[in-house]
């Protein structure tokens, strides 16, 4: 096992010198031998499977060589997974810095908790390798600014996993919004609906044989092993998880963003709560988030919602999850499934349905021709300098702009915001969230 100083100090010498050695097989992998991107996937429970799907979809020019996880039995599960799916074996690895230091790896994809995310894709930045990053980009605003800035310093690839950029649907009706469909749009409301069970109060255990716990953690501050954290209830803490806002929130809110074509509000309010239990759940279930954009001109000024309900599965238009585009002309519904669109008055003049095999339930199972087209572009973008749908520069906007709803929601009060960079004005405490503590040892840096 690679220690994390070795590593670093091969990185500081550049990728040249991740000399560690490989199998003639390996090196027989290595891009151009047959113009298939060798992928490391890591992180490789629930989303991960995804990952494998639409690799698998775009095996012609894409492999798995590698797959990891700190958790032993689901590293095994998701490598004979792999090779059931593939085709071809990927050898398994427990700690991804032995994965970053292998010449026979272009691309890594990160399925992991949330506070891994810019941490990580930063190390593979830094050891040459494109990313394909699951949203949120970051675990903080601090973060994704410094994974702008990674970017530009090592220049690859990185792909957020904000799938419905790659719809056809959803491209098609932001295009007719953008050409005048339904007005000027100035309203976009996205939502969120889930009947999710409470987490309880966790008790200390002790940690499973399996489970590389003190990896796990990674850039956090140290927890004990509590029972009711693995392998999803990280969401709901902050000193891995982002809320309901980021693991949800982001796919609608980023849509929203799109439609209305604007960047960072001027303010940002949100109201909510945890109401429908009493545990370890440290975020709301039931959020409402306001994005005001200042008037442009003879322009009035913009809006978006954001309501985020975890416990409570009333729909809103009759879906789960989606947007809504408000104009002063019509209006259109819009969700992974596709869109209908309204005239002025609320009446219905057109449909567009997605492929049968697209479904919003498609997130984690099943066939997602989102994420399909999601990975195919994203290599188009490393083998042939392809336009991303999803660089960080766009991904990080929506990321960054939740990420301030749960600082307004946290802090009770109204965020004035900076519309260049997202910077909270004149409120010192508040800004107090803009990144946090590391482990020490940990924190990532550019």
């Amino acid at each position: 096992m690679v220690t994390r100083r070795e590593f670093l100090d091969t990185l500081a010498i550049g990728t040249a010198g991740l000399a560690i050695s490989s199998t003639a097989k390996s090196y027989g992998q290595i891009m151009g031998a047959n113009d298939r991107l060798n992928f490391a996937v890591i992180g490789v429970r629930s989303r991960a499977y995804a990952h494998l799907s639409s690799l698998k979809a775009n095996k012609s020019s894409a492999r798995i060589t590698y797959v990891c996880d700190v958790d032993s039995e689901t590293l095994k599960k998701f490598a004979d997974a792999t090779q059931q799916e593939m085709g071809e074996p990927a050898a398994a690895e427990r700690d991804f810095r032995n994965i970053l230091a292998k010449k026979d790896v272009d691309a890594i994809t990160i399925a992991t908790p949330d506070h891994w995310h810019t941490p990580l894709a930063i190390l593979g930045l830094k050891a040459g390798k494109h990313v394909y990053l699951e949203k949120p980009c970051s675990h903080n605003p601090a973060e994704g600014a410094m994974l702008l800035q990674a970017v530009r310093k090592y220049g690859k690839k990185v792909q957020m996993g904000t799938q419905q950029r790659s719809s056809p649907h959803t491209i098609e009706i932001i295009d007719k919004i953008h050409s005048g469909a339904i007005g000027t749009p100035y309203l976009a409301k996205a939502w969120y609906a889930n009947t999710r069970k409470s987490i309880g109060v966790g008790k200390p255990a002790p940690v499973p044989a399996q489970l590389d716990w003190d990896l796990w953690q990674g850039p956090a501050p140290r927890q004990e092993y509590k029972d009711n954290v693995q392998p999803y209830n990280w969401h709901w803490f902050r000193v891995w998880g982002t809320g309901e806002t980021l693991n949800n929130g982001t796919h609608e809110v980023d849509v929203c963003r799109w439609a209305l074509g604007v960047d960072y509000p001027e303010t940002v309010s949100a109201q909510g709560g945890r109401y429908q239990y009493k545990d370890d759940w440290q975020f709301y279930d039931t959020l409402i988030t306001n994005f005001n954009y200042p008037a442009v001109g003879a322009t009035g000024g913009k809006m978006i919602t954001w309501e985020g309900n975890s416990c409570q599965g009333m729909r809103t238009y009759n879906r789960d999850r989606g947007s809504v585009i408000l104009g002063t002309e019509g209006s259109v519904i819009v969700d992974r499934d596709g869109y209908e669109t309204y005239d002025w008055k609320g009446k219905k003049t057109g449909e567009v349905r997605a492929q049968k095999e697209q479904t919003s339930s498609a997130d984690l199972t099943g066939r997602d021709s989102m994420t399909d087209r999601h990975f195919a572009n994203f290599i188009a973008a490393v083998k042939s300098g392809e336009k991303l749908h999803a660089p960080i520069e766009i991904g990080n906007v929506a990321v960054t702009m939740l990420q301030l709803s749960n600082v307004a929601w946290e802090t009770n009060r109204v965020l004035s915001l900076d519309t260049a960079d997202a910077k909270i004005k004149n409120d010192a405490e508040a800004m107090k969230h803009w990144g946090r503590t590391y482990e020490k040892g940990w924190a990532p840096t550019v």
